[in-house]
């Protein structure tokens, strides 16, 4: 069977439909090239990811293309940024903490306020009573790790007896760690000033810590005498109220009878025992100066309070705790022949003035009775029937240079029942 074969009219036919094809198609182009010259006579944007890989690819090249030196130098500019960092960021920190102890003195009532409880509108009259018992510092065992693990083992209730010793005590304070033992006191603990008093102390079971090295200190501690020791624990006790333990400070020359931490009230930063031997001397009193030349007004009244003692205390770890401890161990540290005990007192007492910014620390004086100096014992108690049949709490000797002895009498007339054990000493000294 033959195929199909088409005429001459019907390749005419298909050819002619071909071609306008081909002119249709060359006018739509024209057309879309007129609009588009149109609508972008720059020409044809170009995407921002084109712009992005050709600049990758001049920056690989570039970077293919530097040298040894500028990689190095590079480095070392990194480098030096680095350290440089790194010095700000420590003066920062400083600074910081600056800030934060500027901020603990500021409007420091408002912020007692803000800890304690919401503001509170006055009560009626004779019901009112100030803040006195300020809030304790956040403990901060960074201060002295070593110290802290020691005051975990010791202290009972975040607190304990401490006392600061060197060698040249060393009698002393056999009697003040015997007669603590027998009390049955455990808190409390020796801050060794010397290798010996360390290794006296661990050889009699008691509690010692001894200090890290510290030039400044460790030569008083070695050589001074009872004053200049006695000064360094201003220095020596921050740490303890920074690991917010409370401290019954505590010198050598004291006979312990019963439980100190019976007898406190804890309600103020500061509660001392006192250099008075009546009520009028230790608790304060009205004191007249008489001037006669001034006529109508000759009279001129004073308040007078004995000092505190610096040698028995207990303080609580408060802020206005730790800058009393700053203030007088800047102000011995300056004033090298300044008492201890003076200063301590004037830091403690002296108000605000012109110039001068007073510290607003509570305080609270000790019952001179339970705790007993020794001008209380020899002088008045030991000569009155019903006064001697006391027992003091703790006994101090600080009035007498004869202490070693006076100590020992003290012990043999509470302790062991001697009666005539006080006789021998007169109510002073003999120098």
């Amino acid at each position: 069977m033959m195929g199909r074969r088409d005429g001459p009219l019907r390749r005419t036919s298909s050819y002619s439909i071909s071609g306008s094809r081909i002119v249709a198609a060359v006018g739509v182009g024209i057309a879309l090239g007129c609009v588009l010259a149109f609508l972008y006579p720059l020409g044809l944007p170009i995407s921002s990811q084109s712009h992005e890989v050709a600049k990758s690819v001049v920056q690989v090249s570039s970077s293919s293309c530097e040298s040894a030196d500028r990689v190095n130098m590079l480095k070392s500019k990194f480098i030096a940024v680095s350290e440089k960092n790194a010095e700000l960021k420590k003066q920062i920190r400083e600074l910081t903490e600056k800030l934060q102890l500027a901020e603990q003195g500021k409007d420091h009532a408002q912020k007692q306020v803000l800890v304690l409880g919401d503001q509170q509108k006055a009560g009626p009259f004779g019901t009112v009573k100030g803040l006195r018992t300020n809030p304790t510092v956040l403990r901060d065992e960074s201060v002295n790790p070593r110290l802290a693990k020691t005051l975990e083992k010791v202290a009972v209730n975040n607190e304990l007896i401490v006392a600061v010793a060197n060698s040249n005590v060393k009698e002393m304070l056999e009697v003040w760690f015997d007669n603590i033992k027998k009390v049955g006191i455990r808190n409390y603990l020796v801050v060794a000033l010397d290798e010996e008093i360390d290794n006296f102390c661990k050889s009699k079971d008691v509690p010692v810590y001894m200090r890290d090295p510290d030039e400044g200190v460790d030569t008083i501690a070695r050589t001074g005498g009872n004053h200049a020791v006695s000064g360094l624990k201003f220095h020596i006790l921050r740490e303890f109220l920074q690991l917010g333990y409370s401290v019954l400070l505590s010198d050598v020359d004291i006979v312990y009878l019963q439980n100190p931490f019976h007898h406190l009230h804890r309600d103020s930063d500061v509660e001392s025992m006192s250099d008075g031997h009546d009520n009028m001397t230790a608790y304060g009193y009205d004191n007249v100066f008489d001037e006669p030349s001034m006529g109508w007004a000759r009279y001129a009244h004073t308040i007078r309070i004995w000092v505190y003692n610096s040698g028995f205390f207990y303080i609580r770890p408060t802020i206005p705790s730790i800058e009393l401890l700053d203030r007088v161990a800047g102000r011995l540290s300056r004033e090298p022949k300044s008492w201890d005990q003076a200063v301590f007192n004037e830091v403690l007492f002296f108000p605000s003035s012109p110039g001068y910014d007073g510290l607003h620390a509570s305080k609270r004086t000790m019952d001179f009775y339970l705790f007993m100096n020794s001008k209380v014992l020899f002088k008045t108690v030991r000569k009155d029937a019903k006064l001697s049949k006391l027992k003091p709490v703790i006994v101090h000797v600080n009035y007498h240079p004869d202490k070693l002895p006076r100590m020992k009498a003290v012990v043999e007339y509470y302790v062991n029942g001697k009666e005539d054990a006080l006789k021998p000493f007169p109510d002073g000294s003999d120098w």
